[in-house]
Order: structure tokens, then sequence, then C-alpha cells
């Protein structure tokens, strides 16, 4: 009898976002339920402890290691945006990844991708750049985020091997389709989405689903390629490589155990 190959999804987890080893021993029950994480290059949150500790984890689990930088804004978790200028953000994100690929070196561990973290990661996905700032190689300032290109440009001149995590349909993926970087779609899965495919801002009402389940249901749906219902009864379709689970979800443990269960009944692996 002929066996059918089962569909494998990435689940990767947001970490390393506490403070001590007990925040990572928290993180790490996580661990056997997803594929990939994104740890916090002491930037937004984290510090060396919880960078060392939670490479080390997610070694012994055998999970895609990834840098999560973000804004330097430890006070508002780096969900706010900082008025810097590019060079200093650059500079900022760079010391973010050096921190993290130093100690990834000294245990031996293969950083695999970088995603961006909070509001960098949303403002790479908008279009309220001023004009007046051009790329070096002349790209059309007036129909592009130059935010994202330029962060873009800066990873393929210094992190070429990396995969980027991001938006799936958004500008930093057609950003790093122009300078040839790996890029993997990402969906959220307790997230309400808008119908130009962007995230609902956090500020707005509903924008985060506060059931467990309408989490994993649009998990599922995600994973198998069906629409998504989003506010006034419309939907979408997103087509992701990953799906997103927020480690600092109260309820991330009971959600991760439930959706790994659910995804196997759905014939998918979590790889």
């Amino acid at each position: 009898m002929k066996i059918a190959h089962k569909k494998a999804i990435d689940i990767n987890c947001d970490l390393g976002e506490g403070s001590t080893i007990i925040d990572c021993a928290v993180d790490a029950k996580l661990m056997p339920f997803i594929s990939s994480c994104n740890i916090a290059c002491g930037g937004h949150a984290g510090n060396e402890t919880t960078i060392k500790n939670s490479i080390s984890n997610a070694q012994k689990h055998k999970l895609k290691i990834g840098a999560h930088p973000g804004y330097a804004d430890k006070p508002s978790f780096g969900r706010k945006t900082l008025e810097i200028s590019h060079q200093d953000l650059i500079k900022s994100i760079d010391e973010q990844l050096q921190r993290f690929f130093t100690i990834a070196g000294k245990l031996g561990a293969k950083v695999n991708h970088i995603k961006f973290h909070g509001a960098l990661y949303n403002d790479m996905e908008n279009t309220t750049e001023p004009l007046s700032e051009t790329l070096s190689d002349g790209s059309d300032k007036a129909s592009i985020n130059i935010l994202a290109y330029t962060l873009a440009k800066h990873l393929a001149e210094n992190y070429k091997d990396l995969k980027v995590y991001g938006l799936a349909n958004g500008q930093l993926a057609a950003a790093c389709q122009k300078y040839k970087l790996k890029f993997v779609a990402e969906g959220f899965m307790d997230r309400l989405y808008q119908l130009n495919g962007k995230l609902t801002p956090r500020s707005e009402a509903n924008a985060v689903h506060k059931n467990s389940q309408i989490s994993i249901n649009q998990a599922l749906d995600l994973a198998q390629g069906n629409s998504l219902k989003i506010n006034n009864n419309q939907s979408i379709n997103i087509k992701v490589d990953t799906i997103c689970l927020h480690g600092d979800n109260p309820n991330a443990l009971t959600i991760a155990k439930e959706l790994n269960h659910q995804l196997k009944e759905a014939g998918f692996i979590v790889r």
C-alpha cells in the first residue's frame, strides 16, 4: 500500500524575551511543539544570559535558530516606532546581531534566519517614508517603503547567507526579492488581518485574538491555504511558509500543544 507523504509546515515562535534563566526554562516548554525560534538580541528584550540559554535550549530541541532584532527600546518592548535615522538604526541592528552571532558561535550553533520585531517589522510594511530619501541604487522611491529596501540591502551586503522571515506579500518580501535574499513568508495565527494583507494595528479593537481556538483555527487555515475571515465578513488568501506563535501569549503553551495535535490530525508535520 502506498503511504501518502505528509505536508510540512514551519511553526516559529518569538522567544528569549525575558531576563532570567527561569524565563528561558518557560520558553523551553514550547520547543517540542515548534520548529523555528526567533531569539531576542538584547534590543527590545533579552540579554546575554537569555540569548545563551535560549540558543542552547533550541539546539537541544533541534530547532532552526533565528535572530530577532528590533528597536532598542526595552521600556516599550520594541512596539513603538523610534524616530532615528536609518544609519543609526542599522548601527543598532548590527550591534544586536553581532552580540547574537558571537554567543551562537561560542555554542557552535548555526543561525538560520533573521526576523525583525514589533514596530520595526510593521514600519517596513507601511508607505509613509519621506520621498526625499532615496536609495543609492536609484530605486523608485515613490512606490516602495524606503526602510524595507534599506534594511534588505544591508542584509544582502552583510548577512546574505541568512534567510529573512517577514510578512507574506509585503514590502520586505519585495525588497528581499530585489536583493536576492532568501525570504520566508510568514503568517500570524493570533492577529487580525486587514483586507490589504497587513496586520491590524495593536491599538485597534480585536487586533489580537484572545480566544485560543480562534488562533488555532487561523493557523490551520494558513497551513491549508484556506481563506482567512476578517472584519465585515470579508476574507483574504495568504500563502505562507511559516506561521508565528507569540511566546509572550499567556496561553502559548496550551496553544502550541493543541495546534501541534490538530496539525498532525490534518496530515501535517511541524518542520
